[in-house]
């Protein structure tokens, strides 16, 4: 049989159904998972009981693991982790057994969703877009993770800035925050928002608290992927400050060595300071 989730509230969805399939005992290989729009299941409205039928039974670790999971881009992972909470509900796994290809498999992957949702905190890049004579702020911005986090993801930015308008476009779905409401919608339009008028000021910043002694171009690239960078108004000024590093910090250097010792004047102070007393 088919099952089709929608592309909001996707992982609630596959819960509700979950629960539905367990209690009707179908097995994982009967079940096709999809995520968009298909013509309705006939036999979704009513399916017939089985003797293999699953009373769907977790810790609430394993609740929050595995709904983690699910925002992952894998196409498997709905067939996955119904398989999986068959298995934990009848015993015949524990959760966070890394032994299991399986088990293991999803571990891993709500490790990569919790990632991709600490880069879209801190990778968001909001662009003033106040229309004239709004009594409100507005900010636009767009983001494109690796997951399907947007849904997760944005409350933080509720949360953080509540007191102004904004929404986050990523490449499917679109959060809107306006007058303390959020809603999310499916993404109409793919364009970045203009820059504006912070911009300068914010590369200006950035460029300057630049430490070229402190650079480890593998950890900055580790931390902030490449991938990120054409969203990011500071990652043109990179390269260069990359390029520039060794040059700047031998003149650091150069400059330190020609000052003079803090501790000689501050004992040849000293020494002038007692001569003019004597």
């Amino acid at each position: 049989m088919q099952v089709v989730l929608p592309r909001i509230g996707t992982v609630a969805a596959w819960r509700k159904e979950a629960r539905r399939l367990a209690a009707a005992g179908v097995a994982p290989e009967a079940v096709i998972w999809s995520v968009g729009t298909a013509a309705p299941d006939l036999f979704a409205a009513a399916l017939p009981t089985a003797a293999g039928a699953v009373a769907l039974t977790l810790p609430r670790v394993a609740v929050e693991g595995l709904e983690t999971a699910l925002m992952h881009s894998d196409p498997e992972r709905f067939a996955r982790a119904y398989a999986l909470v068959l298995r934990l509900s009848r015993r015949e796994l524990r959760w966070g057994d890394r032994s299991d290809p399986m088990m293991r498999r999803v571990l891993d992957q709500e490790k990569a969703v919790r990632r991709d949702i600490h880069k879209m905190h801190a990778f968001v890049r909001f662009r003033e877009v106040t229309p004239p004579g709004a009594n409100r702020r507005a900010f636009a911005a767009w983001f494109e993770p690796d997951h399907h986090i947007l849904e997760a993801g944005a409350p933080f930015f509720a949360r953080r800035f509540g007191d102004m308008d904004w929404l986050i476009a990523t490449p499917t779905l679109t959060a809107r925050f306006e007058c303390g409401e959020m809603q999310i919608s499916e993404t109409c339009d793919t364009r970045p928002p203009p820059a504006d008028a912070t911009e300068h000021l914010w590369r200006v910043y950035f460029a300057n608290i630049f430490n070229p002694a402190r650079l480890m171009v593998q950890a900055m690239q580790s931390n902030m992927p490449r991938k990120y960078w054409k969203n990011l108004p500071e990652a043109d000024l990179i390269p260069e400050l990359i390029r520039s590093a060794p040059a700047r910090v031998a003149a650091m250097r150069e400059a330190e060595a020609q000052a003079p010792d803090p501790r000689l004047q501050k004992r040849l102070s000293a020494i002038a300071a007692q001569r003019i007393k004597d």
